[in-house]
């Protein structure tokens, strides 16, 4: 019986680099007699006008055959469910080696080389997926210029899933994975240079400690589980027994993922453990190598609530930059509540988009972030990413600013209107002038991103374990000042006279008392908590000033009763035809702005005086 005749192949390919790498997906595995597309059909829209002529006649893949390779049976994704990619970095490591083995190879130097697939969907998407993130992160292409050829593709790639158990209701497409990778590098998170591909493949086993490096700061595994759970006190003659050296560790009879879990931590400067799920383990393994735990524990396929976001974000920041420290967090799996938290401050600190940090994790620990979390990340992103530029903005804030008054009570202080007026003095309960009081998001939890009503559900098949899914945020007042409205108690008395001259009218006599107070000091005044509180009268051709210290306000120019004085007006009876002074803006002091409405800094009128002068100004006819 004769043989039947091999099945011819049939496919689409899409050349990567002109004449040289192409990318292909097939019915059948490509042979000899595969038709091979050369020349080109096309032209690029910039090379129209080359279509009259002849298409290229390189002689090189006319002249020798095409060479073929696949990753399909040998670079396998390891689905949770119905999952079926990105494929992860261990596997680009490996396709790299290969693609340069036959990009090298003496034999192939005039052949055309086309790396191809199965013409399923999935196939298709995987293959194009790890050339693209090659072209990113090894080649250092743009992009936008890995993404072009894919977009040739037909019929388009298929997106990709999460690893859930339920259905498929948010999906990540190519572009996603490729602008995840390349904001990575760009940041400095991710590279091959110092990538350890023995390492990598060796500790994401179940068996061997289940934990992949996401970025250099942070640590995803899976919860490791040894009896006892509880904490073991230090005065406990258990703890001594607790390994506390590496080779301790190796030592003990641990089961083999947690002893490569705590030898791995103490040697890669692990400085913080977040747990995220129910005891089990005691913590007091990690203590006692020095190593910081916290709980953070909320139920199986939830979401964290962002007060619990806000805490995590700042401890992994302070021990990142100031400790100099990288954060180990897990869940039960590793993957879901895990990819919320450590997806929450990488949005923050680097501002990715919600979907090119899901995909950027999942290229680093695949599974990353499931189900209703996904949703979660896309909703809260915006939230993230201000919280860093308000922190930011506060930082400069205090460089810019001392944090208390420092100035000498005979100097001078700008208000927010542009003059001058004497800063307290030498108090210490006062804020910084143009101090943040009222814009702390930091009572997060209600009242700042998606609301608790719109959060997504839990993921079907991870069922609830307690009532309360999503925590509620409480209001935190800010620290200077426990009680806005808590009145100074010190208080002392100092009279001074000011004279008036003769023939002197009543505003002139007011802006030289206004330029008294606001450019001295007056000598022989100890107390340096004093807050005063000026009541003017007016006599014939004497007027006093009154400084009192009554407890009732921190503000000048208050009257008795807490309702402000009017600006003193000329005597209607004296003839004159400008009536009275009209009544001058008042500004509260910008630290209590918020709080003080009806106290403040009189801005006076724009005539200048001369201070101290005796000349006799006549009055006005």
């Amino acid at each position: 019986m004769p043989r039947s005749a091999p099945a011819t192949s049939y496919g689409q390919v899409i050349e990567y680099i002109q004449d040289r790498l192409y990318l292909a997906s097939y019915t059948h595995p490509p042979t000899a007699e595969t038709p091979f597309p050369y020349p080109r059909q096309s032209q690029s829209p910039s090379k129209r006008s080359s279509k009259a002529q002849p298409g290229p006649t390189a002689t090189g893949p006319r002249a020798h055959p095409p060479v073929y390779f696949t990753i399909d049976k040998t670079l396998l994704y390891n689905a949770f469910h119905a999952d079926f990619g990105p494929l992860h970095i261990g596997h680009l490591y490996r396709f790299a080696v290969q693609l340069h083995e036959v990009l090298g190879d003496p034999a192939n130097e005039e052949r055309a080389v086309v790396f191809w697939s199965n013409a399923d969907s999935r196939s298709r998407a995987n293959a194009a997926c790890i050339l693209a993130c090659y072209m990113v992160l090894i080649q250092s292409w743009p992009p936008h210029l890995a993404l072009a050829p894919i977009a040739q593709m037909d019929p388009p790639c298929m997106p990709f899933r999460d690893a859930g158990y339920s259905q498929a209701d948010y999906v990540l497409n190519i572009q996603d994975v490729i602008y995840g990778v390349w904001k990575a590098k760009e940041e400095g998170l991710c590279g091959l240079k110092d990538f350890s591909l023995e390492e990598y493949e060796k500790f994401e086993r179940v068996d061997m400690g289940d934990f992949n490096w996401v970025t250099p700061n942070f640590l995803a595994f899976a919860s490791p589980q040894q009896q006892p759970t509880h904490e073991i006190p230090s005065t406990s003659p258990m703890y001594s027994t607790l390994p506390l050296t590496i080779a301790e560790v190796q030592r003990s009879p641990l089961p083999t993922p947690f002893k490569n879990v705590l030898s791995h931590f103490c040697a890669r400067n692990i400085g913080l453990v977040v747990r995220l799920n129910s005891e089990l383990y005691s913590s007091s393994y990690f203590t006692r190598l020095g190593i910081q735990h916290l709980n953070m524990i909320f139920d199986d396929g939830t979401c964290p609530p962002l007060s619990l976001v806000r805490q995590f974000i700042n401890l992994a920041h302070e021990m990142i930059t100031v400790k100099k420290k990288g954060i180990a967090v897990h869940c039960k799996a590793g993957l879901g509540r895990t990819g919320c938290l450590i997806g929450a401050y990488l949005i923050y600190r680097h501002a990715f988009t919600a979907n090119e940090i899901i995909a950027y994790m999942r290229f680093m620990r695949p599974g990353m972030v499931v189900g209703p979390q996904q949703h979660w990340l896309h909703l809260n992103q915006a939230t993230f990413r201000e919280w860093w530029h308000e922190d930011t903005m506060k930082a400069k804030l205090a460089e810019m600013m001392p944090s208390t008054p420092t100035r000498s009570p005979h100097k001078q202080r700008l208000a927010s209107n542009g003059q001058t007026f004497t800063p307290p003095n030498g108090s210490q309960r006062r804020a910084a002038l143009g101090e943040i009081e009222s814009n702390d998001r930091s009572n997060v939890g209600g009242s700042i991103g998606v609301q608790e009503d719109n959060l997504p559900a839990p993921t079907p098949g991870q069922p609830r374990k307690t009532s309360k899914i999503y925590g509620g945020g409480t209001s935190v007042r800010s620290p200077l000042r426990a009680n806005e409205n808590e009145p100074f108690t010190k208080s002392t008395e100092y009279a001074a006279e000011i004279t008036r001259f003769e023939g002197e009218t009543d505003e002139e006599y007011h802006i030289r008392q206004i330029a008294r107070k606001t450019t001295s000091r007056s000598p022989g005044l100890k107390d340096k908590d004093r807050r005063a509180i000026s009541m003017t009268t007016t006599k014939t051709s004497m007027t006093s000033t009154t400084w009192r210290y009554n407890g009732e306000s921190d503000a000048e120019n208050t009257a008795p009763g807490g309702t402000r004085p009017k600006t003193p007006a000329r005597e209607k009876s004296n003839g004159s035809g400008n009536g009275s002074i009209s009544v001058s803006k008042v500004r509260s002091s910008p630290s209590r702005r918020s709080t003080e409405s009806k106290s403040g800094v009189r801005k006076t009128s724009g005539r200048v005086g001369s201070v101290g002068s005796s000349m006799v100004r006549p009055r006005p006819s």
